[in-house]
């Protein structure tokens, strides 16, 4: 039911560009977000009717008068009835105040033992009328130490367009990310654009590049035997979920966010 209202919203469409070394799965259908995959977020919280805050740092999380008091790093704490955690799960690890002593010995244990693995991405963002001269529109690459994807993203979400000029996006492979996890960004990025220029020559001179650290890329072990949630403590309810207590894909997302939306709802 989810694909089918975000697909009947043309939010999600399927993939129908070639990407080259691609593994396919029997029966699986793949799916790409041709507004990127971030209006996939926009439109539930857009559903949701909420009023959602960005770039809110949280750092403490404690208990005051049977409400959770939370922390950031800029502006005054504030107090909820309820808090659901969906950060990477070392983050939650990280919290101060009253959270660290909540967080049993065997909850800890479970948090502890997830893993992530760590990748670079790299955008190439090009002017108008660029010409990208590839066959494919994203491809895996299986014989490079430093770069696992690149994808013509424009080209892969079919909106090619002369007025809006083609982007290119790599992603480097497990074994680089964490290598190069704590290296000086722009050492990073040139290093990156060296193997690229090996792997397609024919890349034309990008307008501008960013680099992006992905400290937590993909979950490789999630919390065992959960129930794509973890609940911290009942009354006032503090609860955790997100990728981490089940996979690294849209599927993983939806079934910890169906855990977690009714556990809240049986508290309210």
């Amino acid at each position: 039911s989810f694909y089918e209202e975000l697909l009947r919203h043309g939010i999600l469409k399927p993939l129908t560009a070639p990407v080259e070394g691609m593994v396919v799965k029997e029966g699986s259908c793949n799916y790409m977000a041709p507004q990127g995959i971030s209006s996939v977020v926009k439109y539930y919280l857009n559903q949701s009717g909420a009023d959602v805050f960005y770039e809110q740092h949280v750092t403490c999380i404690s208990l005051r008068d049977g409400k959770w008091e939370v922390s950031r790093k800029m502006g005054p704490p504030e107090q909820f009835d309820v808090v659901i955690l969906t950060m990477p799960v070392p983050q939650i690890l990280q919290l101060q105040g009253d959270v660290v002593n909540i967080i049993n010995e065997s909850q800890k244990q479970q948090l502890e033992s997830v893993s992530y693995s760590s990748r670079y991405a790299l955008g190439l963002f090009y002017e108008a009328g660029t010409r990208i001269d590839v066959p494919w529109a994203a491809q895996y690459i299986t014989d490079n130490p430093c770069i696992r994807f690149i994808s013509i993203d424009n080209k892969k979400r079919n909106i090619e367009s002369p007025e809006i000029g083609p982007s290119v996006v790599v992603h480097t492979t497990v074994t680089f990310g964490s290598k190069y996890l704590d290296s000086d960004p722009a050492e990073v990025q040139q290093l990156i654009l060296s193997h690229l220029e090996r792997i397609v020559p024919s890349l034309p001179k990008p307008a501008s590049v960013k680099c992006q650290k992905w400290r937590y890329s993909q979950v490789t072990k999630a919390v065992p035997n959960c129930p794509g949630r973890m609940i911290l403590h009942t009354q006032p309810l503090l609860i955790c979920g997100g990728d981490g207590f089940t996979c690294s894909n849209f599927d993983g997302c939806i079934d910890s966010a169906i855990s977690l939306a009714e556990t809240v709802k049986s508290h309210l």
